[in-house]
Order: C-alpha cells, then structure tokens, then sequence
C-alpha cells in the first residue's frame, strides 16, 4: 500500500520558544558597574549642595554645567562634566529609578566593560546634542540613560528571536519615565530634552557595534577592540576631569 508524504508539521509557539534563551535567568539585582554609577551620581549631587552649586544659574555653571557659549569658547570639558550632575534631589532620584532598571538591562545585556563604554558614550552624544538645540546651562544623565533605554530597544528588536523576556511590566515602567523626563525638560530649568534625544540615538547607534554576552561569550577579537574603547573612554573621562579642576582654581 502507498504511502503519501507526511504532512507539513506546524510549529507552535512553545517549540519556538524553547529555542529561547531566557533573558532573566540570573540577572543580577544590583549589577557592580551601575552600582558604582549610582553611588558616584548620589556623592557628587551630595558635594552640589555642600558646595552650593543649586543656588544660581551661575553657581550651577561654575560647577560644570554645559553651556554652549562657554563650550564654544574650548571648555569641551563640559561635555563629559554635565551628565554626571543634577539640578536637584528630584532630578536625581528619577534618574536613579531608571539607571537601576536600565541598569540591570543593559549590564546583564552586555557585560560591566561593555556597559560602561555604551554609558558613558550615550552621555556625550546627549552633551553634543543638547548644546546644540540648547544655549544651556543643563545637566542630568538623562542622556546617558536614554541611551541605556535606546540599547535596550535595539537589543530586544535585533534579537526578537532570541530572547524571551517574561517580565513585560519592564518596559511600561521605561515608558512612564520617559514621558517624565520628556515633561520635566519641558518645564524645569537645566534640563533639556536635546540631551534625551541625543543619547538616545547614541545608545541605539552603539548598541549595534556591542556583542550581547548574554547569548555567547565575546569573542577574542570583540576582547581586543573593548580594551581600545575602555582606554579611550577612560581617557575622555580624565580629561572632563583635568578640565574641571583647571577651570576651579
């Protein structure tokens, strides 16, 4: 007796997602590299009242908040100088709610050293855009961490197929602060929304030249062009540093 050809099998979703790796499995809670960005952001909002840096527009920019005119005139410094400030205890707790979040994201996404390029990147490509849609003074690291947000849409697009994200409550969560952040720089002096988009399209951009250690180790070639871009950001971020002290004596 013939027998016809087998029927075409149909592939459910539970078949496709057991090919996918789960991406909360062993997230940390409180990832080393965001860990030690939020203590460094709380202790200098704390040496910004001490010193009296919130009193005046002034004051703020003596503290090395970004100002186009002051940019203009060779302190580049203050590209690197402002996302490490806020303008207010508000200001830096909402910023603090979403750079854990994001945090716990991206690090786990990415790796500490790769986590650490894509923040501090994220926070110039917001200082480049917001002096340039804005006269200043602004600062936050708002940009930074819409450029954390911006990775973490790129990542979930670019690897759909890959990653299983069952706590969807996460992205409702980015939503609001987002709409926040957006709403605050609408209203509130020192903050700018040039910064938010900036570092967004900059964490995005960035985002597709990193290699997701979540789904494979890097690989020896990605080790060696990581440890140029550690080099180079470290060395931006001594210069914002060399600046600032300068411009205080």
């Amino acid at each position: 007796m013939a027998i016809g050809p087998e029927p075409p099998l149909r592939i459910t979703p539970e078949m496709l997602l057991s090919r996918r790796i789960d991406f909360e499995r062993r997230m940390r809670r409180l990832p080393p590299v965001t860990a030690a960005i939020l203590v460094l952001l709380v202790a200098i909002f704390a040496l910004e009242v001490r010193f009296g840096a919130l009193r005046s527009p002034e004051s703020v920019i003596g503290a090395g908040a970004l100002v186009r005119e002051r940019v203009s005139a060779g302190e580049y410094w203050r590209l690197l100088t402002a996302p490490w400030l806020h303008g207010g205890l508000d200001h830096l707790v909402g910023n603090g709610v979403a750079l854990f979040i994001l945090g716990m994201v991206c690090e786990h996404a990415f790796g500490g050293r790769q986590f650490a390029v894509l923040y501090v990147l994220s926070g110039v490509a917001g200082s480049v855009v917001s002096g340039g849609v804005s006269p200043g003074p602004s600062v936050g690291a708002s940009g930074a961490i819409f450029g954390l947000q911006g990775a973490a849409i790129v990542l979930f697009r670019q690897y759909r197929d890959r990653l299983l994200l069952r706590d969807r409550r996460i992205g409702f969560v980015l939503l609001l602060w987002a709409i926040y952040a957006i709403v605050t720089g609408l209203t509130e002096s020192f903050i700018d929304n040039g910064a938010h988009i900036g570092g967004a399209l900059g964490g995005a951009f960035i985002a597709w030249r990193l290699h997701p250690v979540v789904l494979s180790p890097l690989p020896p070639e990605r080790e060696a062009s990581l440890g140029v871009w550690l080099w180079v950001v470290g060395g931006m971020l001594a210069y914002g540093l060399f600046g600032w002290l300068r411009a205080g004596r």
